[in-house]
């Protein structure tokens, strides 16, 4: 008969508690960090993209009424 794997026969609460608790104390700390390193890179795009949006605002808005004619 095949076996079913390695964690068939703990109980439930090793599987479901034990388990992700030292998955967690192990690796904790670099998860930590890839969420951190996730979390700056969105932060800083979303702040590209709002500076970008403002000096397109800027520059549409000054230069829309300034000049009469003459798009390049």
């Amino acid at each position: 008969m095949a076996q079913k794997g390695i964690l068939a026969g703990l109980p439930w609460w090793v599987k479901w508690i034990a388990i992700p608790v030292l998955v967690c104390v192990v690796f904790g700390s670099l998860i930590v960090s890839v969420l951190g390193v996730v979390i700056d890179v969105l932060f800083k795009a979303l702040l590209l993209v709002a500076l970008i949006g403002g000096l397109v605002f800027v520059v549409k808005k000054f230069t829309g009424s300034s000049s009469k004619g003459g798009d390049w």
